[in-house]
């Protein structure tokens, strides 16, 4: 498959927008202080009718979002394969199956409705993959394995991801089950049927291979996931980069995890409270500056005051540098690090988060 060109305005956001996991201000608000159904509905008023794309264009298609929304921080040449980790060249688009391909986490026989435009190419439940594990996974339910069988990967490595030799289910390695279980809900609440789409519905059932119903499970052990590995700076910033650059509309779980308490958890009948969550992202991000953007050894930041907290996290979620600032400008040495990072500026309850690139 021939590459193709990405827009300025694509290349632009994903290398030299700062501001990380920041949510359009009102995005949520017409969700407010509601439960329930009606939370439910009003939230797929707010995700629905994105920007479509096709599943294999001439034009940008869901390989072009992909190599922009998973691409490998440490080399932007490469994507990372969802259930295993490993680092592949993007540039290698299936390529007879020696490539990557593209894994719907919501199985698209799960309401069969394929890779037409609509569940089958929305890229928040889309991930790369290579083709040996993808046949693996197959439509298996996702469950917790009790006759746990390795998953290996057509390169031969063992990815952490395992199948259950009785049931019909697939088990994700440990660093994504969260992030699986916010595709799905977000599949969920997207997808309720009121259009051309099928109206996809969670089960505790693990549904046999044969079986095309709208649904998919299991869904206490993915609540169970989403619990227990919390959003990490690596689904924020995929979040961000189908947003702006994209589809324009967000995963809700990613940016209000407790999203999934209110409809399917310990919070079901109790009304969305938006205004205190709010309270946390407040914080003016107009006068902080970071620079050089990309930088090499120092970074220089201005406009904090003496109480923030600043962490540096690199793109799977790891924190890699703490410290706590004692005046308005900063310098940091980062010449130790190398690639696409977050910084994350905490004073009081408010917090900012802003990308750079260290080369």
């Amino acid at each position: 498959m021939t590459p193709k060109s990405h827009s300025s305005l694509v290349t632009a956001l994903l290398f030299t927008h700062l501001i990380f996991a920041q949510i359009p201000i009102d995005y949520y608000e017409s969700a407010e202080n509601l439960a329930d159904d009606s939370l439910k509905f009003e939230l797929n008023n707010i995700i629905d009718n994105h920007i479509e794309f096709s599943y294999t264009s001439t034009n940008t298609d869901v390989w072009d979002i992909l190599k922009d929304t998973d691409r490998d921080p440490n080399n932007v040449n490469n994507v990372v394969l969802i259930y295993s980790g490993v680092s592949v060249d993007a540039a290698q688009e299936y390529n007879s199956g020696n490539g990557w391909t593209r894994e719907h986490v919501w199985a698209k026989s799960r309401g069969d409705f394929g890779t037409t435009r609509g569940p089958g190419t929305d890229v928040h439940a889309l991930r790369p993959l290579d083709n040996t594990t993808n046949s693996i996974r197959n439509n298996r339910s996702f469950n917790n394995c009790s006759n746990c069988q390795n998953v290996t990967d057509k390169w031969g490595n063992i990815t952490g991801s395992q199948t259950d030799t009785v049931d019909w289910s697939f088990e994700p390695r440990d660093d994504v089950k969260g992030d699986v279980a916010r595709m799905l809900f977000y599949m969920v609440v997207r997808y309720e049927g009121l259009d051309a789409y099928p109206d996809l519905e969670p089960t505790e059932w693990m549904l046999p291979n044969g079986n095309n119903e709208p649904v998919h499970g299991v869904w206490s052990t993915l609540m169970d996931w989403h619990r227990n590995d919390p959003v990490d700076a690596w689904e924020e910033n995929r979040n961000d980069i189908i947003y702006y650059a994209y589809q324009h509309n967000r995963n809700p779980f990613i940016d209000y995890p407790e999203l999934a308490e209110h409809l399917r958890g310990t919070a079901i009948g109790v009304d969305w409270p938006i205004d205190q969550v709010l309270s946390l992202t407040t914080f003016k991000d107009t006068y902080v500056t970071i620079y050089p953007n990309p930088a090499s050894n120092i970074i220089n930041i201005t406009g904090l005051d003496s109480k923030t907290k600043l962490s540096i996290y690199d793109m799977t979620g790891r924190k890699v540098l703490q410290t706590r600032v004692d005046n308005d400008s900063n310098s940091i040495n980062v010449s130790q690090l190398h690639g696409i990072y977050m910084i994350h500026m905490v004073s009081e309850n408010q917090v900012i988060s802003k990308r750079i690139i260290i080369n």
